[in-house]
């Protein structure tokens, strides 16, 4: 049973106290797992860890990760690496790794490769979600045959009105500038959850459970990736966790009710990977 510190604390939907291991109980039913996580939490990346090690347990190894942290044309490196085709230096060095990959990520990574899990890379290449922020659904329309291999086959279904793209039309954009046109900031992020949920629901087998690493935006209230999944492949028990800060961890703001199965609220003031 894992020890609840002083910087987090684990609720259920309707924000009340649970303990882990009852949530792992319920947990290990499900077909896949969402872990909405805050990328620079120390906690959501040790729970991530802990559970996917309790589940590993759980389900006999019967597992299958991924992790929006990779992108799909890196999935053959990957694959090559867990075949032992070169080391981890190699490897690291010819996959665009995110910055905080070492400390946050490779611990997942390597506990799949040692226990002969497959990791899926499930996110859409940035330059290709690129194009959709500039030109829409329809840039992806000049790639080549292979690089659509790389990405959700069209046509993709998109609803403005789901409520994770209608904040996306209320987000400031500073680091862009202010002559930054917004017009397509939306489709950019569908165009990921789209591919992510394409690439889940592809790579699902039976018996097997799947877990996916991703940022919390792309799987709180249940939208997202999962709308995307649900179309995908309608039928699945899927769970979802979520990561929020806190000024007080015993007392979660009630907005936050219904944002996910289960929420690892954690101490604002709590130390960061980076």
């Amino acid at each position: 049973m894992i020890a609840e510190t002083k910087s987090f604390k684990l609720y259920n939907s309707s924000l009340d106290s649970v303990d882990y291991s009852t949530m792992i109980c319920d947990l290990a039913d499900c077909d896949v797992l969402f872990f909405g996580e805050l990328h620079n939490s120390i906690e959501a990346h040790d729970l991530e860890l802990k559970i996917t090690r309790d589940l590993f347990e759980k389900r006999d190894g019967k597992l299958t990760l991924g992790a929006e942290m990779f992108e799909t044309d890196n999935q053959l490196t990957i694959d090559e690496y867990f075949s032992d085709f070169y080391k981890a230096d190699k490897f690291e060095s010819d996959v665009r790794l995110w910055p905080n990959y070492k400390t946050d990520y490779k611990p997942l990574v390597e506990f799949a490769k040692e226990n002969s899990l497959r990791f899926i890379a499930t996110n859409i290449p940035r330059r290709y979600a690129s194009m959709v922020f500039y030109g829409g659904f329809e840039a992806l329309a000049k790639l080549s045959e292979r690089a659509k291999e790389y990405v959700v086959p069209d046509p993709v279904e998109f609803d403005p009105e789901l409520s994770c793209y209608k904040k996306m039309s209320q987000m400031s954009m500073p680091s862009m500038g202010h002559g930054t046109d917004k017009k397509y900031f939306a489709q950019a992020q569908a165009i990921k959850d789209a591919t992510m949920g394409y690439f889940i629901a592809e790579n699902i087998e039976k018996e097997k459970m799947f877990i996916h690493y991703n940022g919390s935006f792309h799987s709180d209230d249940h939208v997202g990736i999962i709308w995307y999944l649900n179309k995908y492949k309608p039928g699945l028990k899927i769970k979802t966790i979520t990561t929020i800060l806190e000024k007080d961890i015993n007392t979660p703001d009630i907005v936050n009710a219904g944002k996910a199965d289960y929420i690892l609220v954690v101490d604002e003031n709590a130390k960061t990977s980076y």
